[in-house]
């Protein structure tokens, strides 16, 4: 059964949410009064979800979305707004609230938003448990030059890098960082063409003026034509992705070594230099358009359900495992 803890401090609204809620035959419902009061419960029984007002005494619903988040970040809170509470309700959903449903509309919207919201939890909490018998994965994806693609395909990466323990928290940090100058570099140096300076001086311009010169680059041919390929392998022993632009490239000869200290003061190539630094081999073709780029496995790897002992980082090959590369 699915339990929902309804908080409100006025038993007659408890009794009417209760009784929309329970239309499903397959939710349990449990009552707080107070924020304070359904912290206490949580502590003992933890609810799938709540459902909370937002004006209590003693801790009110904003407070109780603050604290859910801190202490229980996978119960999702839904909020009753009122009239009147508009700028309260705005706040709890920039500290986490999953939905609201005004009061005027309980009737026609609490059952199905619950339903809904539960529905994605459940869909995130499989996906999370799948993820923990992943072992290897390929992928290959074709992007337009769209800036906003590049957040959501690295946080992807690095949850498959996290899923197969590749590497600990740090690590995984590094590798997103690596991809991104990567994606960006793809994007904004090899199919839009653009140097350093270039976006230096076009950050300034947009500060000035309400225009967007990356986005007037973005339209024109033959950039706007150009795609960012990206495909990879990844495994518990090591993560193979290539990053291919359509630009021109360039001299891979100009690529500063990340082991002399002074090319850290330089801003060209800084990009180039963390993705040296973070990943165990770099290479790229000779046009100068395509990266690849390997990280080995960190953590050693620990003894399986039948008490075999995987292999251990003496085991990596030297230089990384050709086969596994993608060209």
């Amino acid at each position: 059964m699915t339990t929902i803890l309804v908080v409100d401090d006025s038993k007659v609204d408890q009794r009417l949410v209760g009784g929309l809620l329970e239309k499903n035959e397959r939710l349990t419902i449990a009552y707080a009064d107070n924020g304070a009061e359904a912290l206490d419960r949580m502590t003992r029984v933890l609810p799938d979800l709540i459902v909370t007002d937002l004006q209590m005494p003693e801790m009110d619903g904003l407070e109780l979305v603050t604290v859910t988040r801190e202490r229980f970040p996978r119960v999702p809170v839904v909020l009753i707004t009122a009239h009147g509470s508009e700028e309260i309700a705005v706040a709890a959903l920039e500290r986490g609230a999953a939905s609201y449903v005004p009061k005027s509309q309980l009737a026609t919207r609490l059952l199905v938003t619950v339903e809904q919201v539960l529905a994605m939890v459940r869909a995130e909490r499989s996906q999370t448990e799948l993820l923990k018998y992943l072992t290897a994965t390929e992928f290959s994806f074709s992007l337009v030059n769209d800036p906003e693609l590049v957040a959501p395909l690295v946080d992807h990466i690095q949850q498959v890098v996290t899923a197969v323990k590749l590497c600990d928290e740090t690590g995984r940090v590094r590798v997103g960082v690596a991809l991104e100058e990567a994606l960006l570099n793809a994007l904004y140096h090899g199919n839009l063409e653009l140097k350093s300076e270039e976006l230096g001086e076009y950050r300034s311009r947009l500060l000035e003026a309400d225009i967007d010169p990356v986005e007037e680059r973005r339209a024109l041919e033959p950039y706007a034509s150009r795609r960012i390929h990206v495909r990879g392998r990844i495994t518990d022993r090591e993560a193979s992705i290539v990053i291919q632009d359509e630009g021109p490239g360039f001299d891979i000869s100009t690529v500063p070594d990340p082991q002399v200290p002074e090319n850290l003061e330089k801003e060209n190539g800084r990009g180039l230099l963390l993705i040296q630094s973070f990943m165990d081999e770099v290479r790229f073709n000779d046009r100068g358009n395509e990266i690849t780029m390997v990280k080995w496995r960190e953590v050693p790897l620990q003894v399986d359900e039948e008490g075999q002992a995987e292999p251990s980082d003496d085991d990596r090959p030297a230089g990384g495992d050709e086969e596994s590369v993608l060209e």
